[in-house]
């Protein structure tokens, strides 16, 4: 007896801040991947299908887009994320430039 079917996988790649397409809220979206690769004996071995959407967290509503268009929102967030978004320093807090604690005798 041989035992074959399917499992999905859903990864999650980034979050996002878009306007929505269902409520028109500018909202964080969460990219999604979905895998649905092909078992045996429980044991999966490929992919056949893959799928990409976004999920608007203010209203629940999910919109497909392509693969293309999830690379280049992935590529705008990892761009965002190098870019030192928060405006935060590489000197730690309390600490002088050469790296001595000031409050330390």
């Amino acid at each position: 007896m041989i035992i074959f079917g399917t499992r999905g996988y859903l990864y999650q790649l980034a979050v996002l801040t878009l306007v929505c397409g269902w409520c028109g809220n500018p909202a964080a979206h969460t990219l999604r991947k979905r895998v649905t690769k092909f078992t045996l004996f429980f044991v999966p071995l490929f992919p056949f299908s893959t799928k990409y959407a976004t999920q608007c967290t203010f209203c629940g509503g999910e919109q497909k887009i392509p693969k293309e268009q999830a690379d280049q929102l992935l590529a705008q967030h990892v761009a965002a994320q190098d870019g030192n978004p928060f405006g935060q320093t590489q000197q730690q807090p309390g600490y002088a430039q050469d790296g001595q604690n000031p409050y330390q005798r």
